[in-house]
């Protein structure tokens, strides 16, 4: 057992298991970390303007990466402003570690009112993490560290968070490193496989819906795989696009606030890694007679948002790799390709009808970066559309906040995006009531050269609020409009590059020279008021 300080045990198992960024706000409780971290040479560290767009940043990574994404901040003040990020990677399962300082072990439960005194900061935790715990002893911090990071590692990869009171950080001790390996995963029951494939092979019109539990659990290949075997068309939720590649003949396209029309013609679906949530104003209403079997490896989602005939809480893989072996030749599905292409053409017709503009929008982005762009869509107009439009040929390249829907998170998630992907370019698509709230940010994309571009859809006001107001309340408007800055001028005070678009056609130009600057970069575009998804396409 090497002794050694706790703050250089932490910074050890970092290093061990291949962290190579800490984003976070350095401050008296966490100095020795960061010294340790300074000392190590190992680990870059970012400093942010605020805590929460660390743990955002860390987020981005996370999403982007499927590796384990590290923040570290003061406790008190510093822990509560990190909250919202770290909800947001609980609703989307992120594998987020946050590291937070904590009041001297000797005054905690004394209320004392000692420098960033939160008494049991702890427990605000517990409901927004998978796994939480305190060091009490220098030789402790290895102990939850090695803890939170098997859980990080072990089937739902939510956030989780530990604690260190400011003086375990120097203290020496003989410390413990244990196994930071992976829980088996759990195998599903023979007698569930028999009936799913059972229910599978008789299906007329059996469809695969996938979310982001089938991406972390890394089934694409299977999913492919069963897709062909059963002659069933894959659906997404936008956590999930990316799965199956857009030319591939059972491609379904996206879940499209559930209004794709695939739903309404199938007599099963199989669900792997989707909690079936609400979208909007919208969720999944299936007749009587159509069938639900749902995979997730978190036993609390299995019937949670919608009635399921077959629940299989087990490992997404060793579950699918079981049904394709279990139904060998079976199939009784009447789905033609040239059916399911125009069902999904129809779709995307649709959807250019009832929102000509947005979709030009989306398809200019997309046509300059590709499939090799990452995208990451704030709560905002554009954003909304995109979730529901943007063409996805590669998982981990499409960024959302699930149903946290936090706005102003964009930007902080694409600057962690673009340290996990530097070759990649990755673009965040803001609105002025949801960019200013991590806008100082930009000062660290020009400190830490973090290239990323922002399409700043500007229409002076919350425009879903805005929305609201006119439909629901007579059109009576209050704290609806905003006033925003010259953001081309804002831009270039912080040492970025502004641009501003003029016409929409403009916007796929102004994309390719900001690609080409290789620079921290806003790119504003005046937008009218517009309707959302859920509005536009139920009004029809």
């Amino acid at each position: 057992m090497p002794r050694m300080s706790g703050a250089d045990a932490l910074v050890s198992l970092l290093v061990r298991e291949g962290v190579k960024v800490v984003f976070g706000l350095p401050g008296v409780q966490i100095m020795d970390a960061v010294d340790a971290i300074y000392r190590d040479k190992s680990i870059r560290w970012i400093s942010t303007r605020h805590e929460q767009t660390a743990a955002y940043m860390a987020y981005g990574y996370a999403m982007t990466t499927g590796k384990i994404a590290t923040a570290m901040v003061l406790p008190g003040p510093g822990a509560l402003n990190a909250t919202a990020a770290i909800g947001t990677a609980y609703a989307a399962s992120a594998p987020v570690l946050l590291i937070s300082g904590q009041i001297e072990s000797q005054y905690l439960g004394f209320h004392r009112g000692v420098l960033h005194e939160l008494d049991e900061q702890i427990d605000i935790f517990r409901y927004l993490t998978k796994y939480c715990g305190r060091a009490k002893r220098a030789e402790d911090i290895p102990d939850i560290l090695c803890q939170a990071l098997r859980q990080l590692k072990t089937g739902r990869p939510r956030p989780a968070e530990i604690e260190v009171p400011y003086d375990l950080w120097s203290k020496q001790g003989e410390m413990t490193f244990t196994s930071t390996e992976r829980y088996a995963p759990i195998p599903p029951e023979p007698e569930e496989i028999k009936r799913a494939a059972a229910m599978l092979g008789n299906a007329r019109h059996p469809m695969i819906l996938a979310g982001r539990g089938a991406v972390k659990a890394g089934v694409s290949k299977e999913i492919t795989q069963l897709a062909e075997q059963l002659k069933a068309p894959v659906v997404m939720t936008p956590e999930g696009q990316g799965l199956i590649p857009r030319e591939h003949p059972f491609y379904g396209g996206n879940f499209t606030l559930w209004l794709n029309p695939i739903f309404k013609e199938t007599d099963i679906v199989l669900v792997i890694g989707s909690r079936l949530r609400a979208s909007g104003n919208t969720q999944l209403n299936l007749k009587p007679e159509q069938k639900v079997i749902q995979i997730d490896c978190d036993t609390g989602e299995l019937g949670r948002n919608h009635r399921t005939e077959l629940g299989i809480s087990a490992d997404a893989g060793l579950t699918l790799t079981a049904i394709i072996q279990a139904l060998g030749n079976k199939t009784a599905s009447q789905w033609r390709e040239a059916e399911i292409t125009s069902l999904r053409n129809g779709l995307k017709k649709r959807l250019e009808k009832a929102a000509p503009l947005q979709m030009s929008i989306i398809d200019s982005i997309h046509k300059v970066l590709g499939d090799e762009g990452i995208i990451v869509p704030d709560v905002t107009n554009i954003g909304y559309w995109s979730d529901i439009a943007y063409p996805v040929n590669r998982i981990y390249s499409y960024v959302d906040s699930s149903y946290f829907a936090t706005l102003g998170f964009a930007f902080p998630t694409a600057l962690g995006a673009k340290i996990g992907n530097p070759d990649k370019p990755v673009v965040a698509i803001c609105g002025d009531g949801g960019f200013p709230y991590a806008s100082a940010e930009l000062a660290t994309a020009v400190q830490e050269k973090i290239s990323v571009i922002v399409l700043l859809f500007t229409d002076n006001a919350y425009g879903t609020v805005s929305g609201i107001q006119r439909r629901q309340f007579g059109g009576r408007y209050m704290g609806n409009k905003l006033h925003n800055p010259d953001y081309v001028k804002f831009a270039e005070a912080f040492g970025a590059m502004g641009m501003r678009v003029q016409k929409h056609d403009e916007l796929g130009k102004k994309l390719s020279e900001a690609l080409k600057v290789n620079r921290p970069t806003i790119i504003e575009i005046p937008v009218p008021q517009l309707d959302t998804p859920w509005d536009t396409l139920l009004k029809e």
